[in-house]
């Protein structure tokens, strides 16, 4: 997971505030913050997936998340990467 972390430049701790200001696609769900991140390899538009849960019962924009899993996939919508986060 590191290496891609470091690909997408993903914190390990961070807010969904942060996630979202950068331009990230967040969905709260549950103690979760799942996310369809964009990205552009081989000369098209990709997205990949990525889960964070909160370490707070601050489930608010402002509480901070840890990342669990980030797709090793690239995705040719957000949908696609908002389900593989769902499901990891």
């Amino acid at each position: 997971m590191k290496t891609t972390t470091n690909t997408y430049r993903l914190p390990q701790t961070t807010t969904p505030e942060e996630l979202e200001m950068n331009g990230i696609r967040i969905l709260n769900f549950g103690d979760q913050v799942l996310l369809a991140g964009h990205c552009f390899s081989k000369g098209k538009d990709y997205w990949y997936g990525a889960a964070y849960t909160f370490t707070t019962k601050n489930h608010t924009c402002e509480g901070e998340v840890r990342l669990t899993a980030v797709s090793d996939k690239l995705f040719e919508d957000d949908g696609h990467a908002i389900e593989w986060a769902m499901k990891h």
